[in-house]
C-alpha cells in the first residue's frame, strides 16, 4: 500500500465528517473507505463507495484526519483528483464525486466515461 495526498483522491471536510459518523455507527475501527471504478452503468464506468477492511495489492491510501480512503490499482488513474463531497439538501443527500478524469456522465450521475 502507498499514501498519497497529494494527486490522489481528495475528501472534503464535510465528506470526511459524515464518513466518520458512519464509520463510527459500525464500531469498527478496521474499516476504511473504498472508492471504486467497475464497468457498468449507462455511460460505461460507475462509482462504488463503501467501507472495507481487505488491504490489496497495488491499493493507494489517502488520509483525512481519522479516515483513510483506499482506492484499487485500476481505479486510481480514474479517480486521480476527485473531490468527493457530502450534501445534505432537501433536493439531494449523499455523496457526489467530481471527477476531472470523465470526459462525460450520464444524467442520472452515477456513471461516466
Amino acid at each position: 500500500m502507498s499514501t498519497d495526498t497529494k494527486t490522489g483522491i481528495v475528501l472534503t471536510q464535510v465528506a470526511a465528517e459524515k464518513v466518520a459518523s458512519l464509520l463510527s455507527q459500525e464500531g469498527r475501527d478496521d474499516l476504511r473507505l473504498r472508492v471504486a471504478v467497475q464497468p457498468g452503468g449507462c455511460s460505461g464506468l460507475r462509482y462504488q463507495l463503501y467501507f472495507d477492511d481487505r488491504a490489496l495489492d497495488g491499493d493507494s491510501v489517502s488520509e483525512f484526519g481519522t479516515v483513510k480512503v483506499v482506492t484499487d490499482k485500476m481505479s486510481t488513474p480514474y479517480l486521480m483528483g476527485a473531490t468527493i463531497d457530502f450534501v445534505d439538501t432537501i433536493q439531494k443527500q449523499g455523496f457526489t464525486i467530481d471527477n476531472p478524469n470523465a470526459q462525460g456522465s450520464c444524467a442520472c450521475g452515477d456513471s461516466f466515461n
